[in-house]
């Protein structure tokens, strides 16, 4: 049986390092990846999971907020990942939202985001970095815990924004030291999570690997049942 196939999203240019790392991350994981821009369908029923990356700002008209600092953004990706997030969700395919992908998420299914993540860093430092040197301290009833193992985990952080108010049917699986949100999840969907950190970039620990496991393992049984009704 061939690999599952899994659908990676990201800007129209650009992004190369991140793409690869996820799809090394998908490879080792025994899926097969595809990409997809601005442009690309975005009927997700040909998918058997996909995969919201990092990158650009969320523009805060989405969550009816007006711009509290100057950000990044990229209306079209905007529109295309979430169309991509909605098909998805209909069609309740596995879905990874990472970083930015986690906050579009989040504003998709009616929550909202905090724009300047350094006003509240008390506890750990305000440096985005590659290397993991924040803390998530995850909720141990939560899927993720019993994904990633029990017990605190070392993650990275290059993010500006952060979720503010959770969006519906999701909860909260995890937080940092400052208690800033940094993962959701939906409990009753087969495959359905937000992280915050670039799990991507952490390839080469164990439990980061998890994530991209627990992903396949649900493409795999999401593609099966697709095709039980076909």
């Amino acid at each position: 049986m061939s690999r599952p196939l899994i659908g990676i999203t990201g800007p129209r240019r650009g992004a190369v390092g991140p793409r690869l790392c996820i799809h090394l991350g998908v490879w080792l994981a025994g899926g097969r990846a595809v990409q997809l821009r601005p442009g690309s369908p975005v009927d997700t029923s040909a998918l058997d999971g996909v995969i919201i990356s990092g990158g650009h700002d969320v523009e805060p008209t989405l969550y009816k907020a007006e711009a509290e600092v100057v950000g990044n953004y990229d209306p079209e990706r905007d529109r295309f990942e979430a169309a991509i997030i909605d098909s998805a969700l209909r069609d309740e395919t596995p879905l990874l939202g990472i970083c930015r992908g986690a906050q579009l998420l989040n504003v998709r299914m009616g929550g909202s985001l905090f724009q300047d993540l350094r006003k509240r860093r008390r506890k750990t430092s305000r440096r985005r970095f590659i290397l993991p040197l924040k803390t998530l301290c995850l909720d141990g009833g939560s899927r993720l815990a019993r994904i990633l193992g029990a017990g605190d985990i070392r993650i990275n952080s290059l993010h500006n924004q952060s979720i503010d108010r959770v969006g519906n049917s999701l909860t909260i699986s995890g937080r940092d030291l400052d208690d800033i949100v940094q993962a959701v999840e939906r409990a009753n969907h087969p495959f359905l999570h937000g992280v915050q950190w670039h799990p991507e970039f952490l390839i080469y620990s164990a439990r980061q690997r998890r994530l991209f496991r627990a992903l396949l393992a649900a493409a795999a049984d999401y593609r099966a049942a697709r095709d039980r009704h076909a």
